[in-house]
């Protein structure tokens, strides 16, 4: 591997990559290397007549796959490490076709049409290198606490949450969905004494959304665990289990996200500063920014501008959002006990933008069975459900949020199409 080389001074070796340039001068030829660990300057001197190596590389087009051996060179002027590969021998293994379809500034739709071509810059290589260490930490803190990981099913015979964004799949003589969340499940899972549980996977929702931080089919990450007092033990485990995740993230990989995103990861303080929905409301109505009315989610201006008000207030990227109105959160939510129309739930906004939901749920059985019929919910369809809680259910919470959400504020990117491996949208189904 290219990022090997320094080891092999003044050895012969046998290297293999990508073009990712080719310089052919009068008296010599230079050709840039990519692997997937980096880049090398190969070298190839000509003669007064050119030989059959050097007409090899002359007809050598841009991202083809070669095979080249040669002896590795110490050599200070050449910035790529220091170092030339000179050539002895080379194969094509595979040729690209002269004209590439895309280049690094076209438009995002085109180069998701070519998406393994646009992968092949190392930016954005970089951005799953992150994913992987993210995910990596997140199941490092998981490990450290107890969870237990789950897989819960995608093809599921109701909604998990609305039936409003439901994908409808055709199942042998009946009719089934895709999974818009684990959450049902988590929920088993207390029920059935596992105490703590996450899952990384699939879901998919119905929305016919093109904005900036939306898709129809993502990577969720949930967590859900027992015997907690109120939604303010989940928020206390969440804020813990972020700043770790970011803390090794900014380890690893801190240096090479401000090189090349121009990202700062900056690991958060706790605790998180939390406001209830209606102090937000008055911190922006204070700064002059008119929030959404009462019984009201703020919208995506509302978050941005509270986040820059928190950040100058509490010097902190982070703000837990509280005790949102019944009447814009799920049946399963916990009421407050003082104020039935306001529920034990939370969003956490990061840089301006939603990241996570969580609560505590409501684990009572006459109680969740009341608040169905209040907020309508056809309670036939989901009894599979409400059956969990028939036989003894410990009070618990969790949370849940889009893995590329986390990585596009990560990474300062301005969609999450940039930082998804394939994209699902409303119109796009490939590659």
């Amino acid at each position: 591997m290219i990022e090997q080389l320094p080891e092999r001074v003044g050895q012969r070796v046998k290297v293999r990559g990508w073009v990712n340039a080719l310089r052919d001068q009068k008296r010599v030829q230079f050709v840039i290397l990519r692997d997937e660990t980096g880049m090398a300057q190969l070298v190839l001197g000509k003669d007064e007549e050119p030989s059959e190596l050097n007409d090899a590389i002359s007809a050598l087009t841009p991202e083809s796959a070669i095979t080249v051996v040669g002896e590795v060179a110490g050599d200070e002027r050449v910035k790529l490490g220091g170092l030339e590969l000179r050539i002895e021998s080379l194969e094509v293994d595979s040729p690209a076709e002269p004209e590439l379809p895309i280049a690094e500034d076209s438009a995002l739709d085109k180069r998701i049409d070519w998406r393994y071509l646009d992968l092949r810059r190392p930016d954005r290589k970089l951005i799953f290198e992150v994913q992987t260490r993210v995910e990596q930490a997140m199941r490092e803190f998981w490990r450290e606490e107890g969870f237990v990981e789950l897989h819960s099913p995608k093809l599921m015979g109701s909604a998990s949450e609305s039936g409003a964004e439901l994908f409808h799949v055709d199942y042998f003589e009946t009719d089934a969905y895709l999974a818009q969340s684990p959450q049902f499940y988590k929920q088993m899972a207390m029920a059935a004494g596992f105490g703590k549980v996450f899952e990384i996977g699939p879901v998919f929702r119905a929305n016919p959304s093109f904005t900036s931080r939306h898709d129809t089919e993502f990577t969720s990450v949930d967590m859900e665990f027992s015997w907690i007092e109120s939604h303010e033990d989940v928020m206390a485990v969440e804020e813990r289990w972020l700043a770790q995740v970011l803390a090794a993230v900014a380890e690893t990989h801190g240096d090479r996200i401000r090189e090349t995103f121009g990202a700062e990861l900056v690991v958060p303080s706790l605790p998180f500063p939390r406001v209830t929905l209606e102090e937000a409301k008055e911190l922006l109505r204070g700064a002059g920014h008119e929030p959404p009315g009462a019984g009201h989610d703020l919208d995506p201006a509302a978050e941005r501008r509270l986040s820059e008000l928190i950040a100058e207030r509490d010097g902190s990227e982070f703000v837990f959002v509280t005790d949102y109105p019944s009447a814009v959160r799920p049946f399963y939510h916990m009421r407050h006990p003082d104020d039935p129309g306001l529920t034990r739930s939370f969003d956490l906004l990061w840089r301006g933008i939603e990241l996570t939901t969580g609560a505590q749920r409501e684990h009572r059985h006459e109680r969740l069975l009341a608040q169905a019929e209040d907020k309508g919910v056809d309670t036939d369809s989901i009894q599979y459900y409400l059956d969990f809680f028939r036989y003894g259910a410990p009070p618990h919470g969790g949370f849940g949020f889009g893995l590329t959400r986390l990585l596009m504020q990560m990474l300062a990117q301005d969609n999450v199409r940039e930082v998804t491996f394939l994209y699902r949208g409303p119109h796009r189904l490939t590659p």
